[in-house]
């Protein structure tokens, strides 16, 4: 399934799988941004075929994976052999693009396996006919992330590394210390505005002050985890005691039973301990 929005220029396609097993719902989307001729990110592999339809109809030049996920990257083989785009990707992304990722249970059920592609080097700036992007890199989500932000008109194209103000699950191989400091280099950017385009689908017209906040929620969540730690706390009672246990998806369960335990509450405290922000 896929669903089409329009903020400015800007063209939004939030795409997600229908799962039979979950009564026909869509558990996760994920949103890629076309822009005069360029695309940020391309989805799932699921979505692939009903997104690059809706691609031939539209000005497609080129491409950029903000990072080498399952879900930033599923369209990519069928872009390259349908349209005959370039695709761009950070020069740590580049070689795990082209190969066939590890999957977990839940990524199969829901994303889907992409095809091995090759891509290319992204460089430092990024032009298209009307406007100009700048290459951030904002690791910490994972290595090899990037955001493209356009400061004449303060959009930001900012991938995962911003889910929302008060994340309450994440990955274990997630860094926050990193995530923390690309969040700083994103709200330090000399532009007038700041809107964040983001990956999870939310368009947050503010976003200095939506960067500001989770900054300052993971700064208050650390220190909090830290005391409660000295105070013998184990990792699970802090969780329990800070974040009221593992988050839900509605009636479905908990994130980390869904996940195989891959995004859990449990995996935000050991994160926020081990940071020093």
């Amino acid at each position: 399934m896929i669903k089409v929005n329009h903020f400015e220029e800007v063209t939004q396609v939030r795409m997600g799988r229908e799962i039979e097993e979950f009564g026909g719902q869509v558990l996760y989307w994920v949103a890629a941004y076309l822009v005069d001729g360029l695309l940020i990110d391309t989805g799932c592999k699921y979505t692939s075929d009903e997104f690059v339809n809706f691609l031939e109809g539209q000005d497609l030049k080129f491409a950029v994976n903000t990072h080498y996920h399952e879900d930033h990257i599923g369209a990519n083989r069928l872009l390259k052999e349908k349209l005959g785009i370039e695709i761009f990707a950070h020069r740590e992304s580049v070689p795990l693009i082209n190969r066939v990722p590890k999957l977990y249970t839940y990524q199969e059920m829901v994303w889907g396996y992409p095809e091995p592609t090759e891509v290319s080097f992204l460089p430092e700036k990024i032009d298209t006919d009307h406007f100009h992007f700048d290459v951030v890199e904002t690791p910490g989500h994972c290595k090899g992330h990037v955001a493209l932000v356009e400061p004449e008109k303060g959009w930001c194209f900012s991938g995962d590394l911003f889910i929302g103000e008060r994340p309450k699950v994440i990955r274990p191989e997630e860094n926050i210390a990193e995530i923390v400091r690309s969040m700083k280099r994103l709200v330090d950017l000399e532009t007038d505005r700041l809107i964040l385009f983001t990956s999870a689908g939310k368009v947050m017209q503010d976003g200095r002050d939506a960067l500001r906040s989770c900054v300052e929620y993971f700064q208050d969540l650390s220190h909090k985890a830290k005391d409660l730690e000295n105070k013998g706390l184990s990792v699970t009672a802090i969780r329990d005691e800070l974040l009221g246990g593992e988050g839900s998806v509605g009636q479905l369960g908990s994130f980390a039973e869904l996940t195989d335990g891959q995004f859990s509450s449990e995996n935000l405290i050991r994160a926020v301990l081990r940071a020093e922000i």
